[in-house]
């Protein structure tokens, strides 16, 4: 699966702030790095998360909950979602409630990585 680095998540995250408002800055590095590397885990040898969808979803969903930025988590979980998805060539047609919808509801707690997942595969193309 093609992903992104540590510095290019950081950088995507600062230019959603300065378009979208709110405040710039780290609050956590060390749950940036967890969420990014995350998709990668194994037991015994195998892929906890197997396919380029589980994957995206539990970055996503990480990057939501960890909040690792001190501000912009929920619009930084969703837009890693959608880069991730373009990035793998897995194509996705939503509108901007939808999208709003699911970041707000993973950060209430309403959704998990399992409900990540469905969106994703319900909104597939």
């Amino acid at each position: 699966m093609k992903n992104i680095s540590l510095e290019q998540l950081i950088q995507f995250h600062s230019k959603i702030v300065k378009a979208s408002g709110g405040l710039n800055g780290i609050r956590d590095i060390g749950m940036l790095e967890s969420a990014l590397r995350k998709a990668d885990s194994t037991f015994d040898g195998k892929d906890l998360y197997e396919g380029a969808i589980k994957k995206i979803t539990v970055i996503a969903y990480a990057l939501i909950k960890n909040h690792g930025f001190v501000d912009g988590n929920k619009r930084i979980g969703v837009a890693m979602m959608l880069l991730l998805l373009r990035l793998n060539q897995i194509t996705v047609r939503y509108n901007q409630e939808e999208l709003v919808e699911l970041g707000l509801r993973t950060a209430e707690g309403k959704f998990n990585e399992e409900h990540i997942e469905q969106w994703i595969r319900e909104h597939q193309v």
